[in-house]
């Protein structure tokens, strides 16, 4: 893992800047030994961003608002970003910068709402909410998740936490990773194993990163691989997923979609996607829930005190390799 640059690891130097999404004291023990400015991606910069050594960015959804002062950080070293996903700011970063991740901040929320959006579309629950409003009693057999096969495609810390939510349902999970290994609750899958995987799975949760390779992943010949009446739900990024073969897929009503994320994003005003038929959509709510704050403040508690001491950092990324 990246060491700290040798300047913070001399207390006669000059004293580093972080910026921090919330208030320093918000976050209890922390160095005294650095200097500290809160900017939450409103209004004027706090100091000049020339002499920001650390950058935890705002709690914002919105990429420009936190890449916004990455061209002006000529002293940066390390970017702390907050989210599990990192893809949008690597074409922002210079090669010396050391960028971390979120990695386990988002697990339980994210797994939250895989579950809740899987339940939610298998049992009908948008039509219950479309019948309630016009007074109307419809009833009817809907799927359970009681001995479907559930697909989880991308078995990280998030797709684990997944899988946990999971087990009480009584479903038999499958397990697809960017490499074959055996885990703690049975066999991950190679991605190779998706054509034999995918038509017999009644469920499939994307939870994988934004990647040259994932891009697109679910094209038409992943979902033409997918059982019929199958549900496809994303929590990773809409991109991972081609929104027109998608379309083309639910046109018929043969899949049926819960999605977190959408390629667009934020999803335009009149996008096909909205009223598509079978498919659900909540506005990328995964991560933002209640318990994200206080695992945000210890994550940035714990790696300012390694950055203050020239430890290693933890979730890096990895240091941007340079153009070309």
């Amino acid at each position: 893992m990246p060491k700290i640059p040798p300047r913070a690891q001399h207390p006669g130097d000059e004293r580093m800047l972080v910026w921090l999404p919330v208030p320093a004291e918000e976050l209890g023990d922390i160095p005294d030994c650095l200097d500290y400015a809160q900017w939450d991606g409103r209004g004027d910069y706090p100091t000049n961003p020339a002499h920001v050594d650390f950058y935890a960015p705002p709690l914002t959804k919105d990429a420009s608002v936190i890449v916004r002062p990455l061209p002006h950080m000529s002293r940066l070293r390390v970017l702390q970003a907050l989210s599990a996903g990192v893809d949008y700011l690597l074409p922002h970063l210079r090669p010396e910068i050391t960028l971390c991740n979120a990695r386990g901040v988002h697990d339980a929320g994210t797994a939250e709402m895989a579950l809740t959006l899987t339940l939610a579309a298998l049992r009908g629950v948008p039509d219950f909410v479309r019948n309630q409003a016009a007074g109307r009693w419809q009833e009817g057999m809907r799927p359970s998740l009681f001995g479907a096969t559930v697909l989880i495609v991308g078995y990280g810390s998030i797709g684990a936490a997944i899988e946990e939510r999971l087990r009480p349902f009584g479903c038999d999970v499958k397990r697809v990773a960017s490499r074959p290994r055996w885990a703690a609750l049975g066999a991950v899958h190679a991605p190779s194993a998706l054509g034999k995987l995918l038509p017999h799975a009644d469920v499939v949760i994307l939870s994988v990163p934004l990647t040259q390779r994932t891009h697109h992943l679910v094209d038409a010949d992943f979902l033409a691989s997918m059982k019929n009446g199958a549900l496809l739900v994303n929590v990773a990024r809409g991109a991972v997923v081609d929104t027109e073969d998608l379309l083309r897929e639910l046109a018929d009503g043969r899949l049926h979609a819960a999605l977190d994320v959408t390629d667009p994003e934020p999803l335009p005003v009149g996008h096909p996607l909205w009223s598509a038929p079978g498919v659900l959509i909540s506005p990328h709510a995964g991560a933002f829930t209640s318990a994200m704050l206080p695992h945000i403040n210890q994550l940035l508690a714990s790696q300012l005190h390694r950055f203050a001491h020239g430890q290693d950092l933890r979730n890096t990324v990895g240091t941007i390799p340079a153009a070309g």
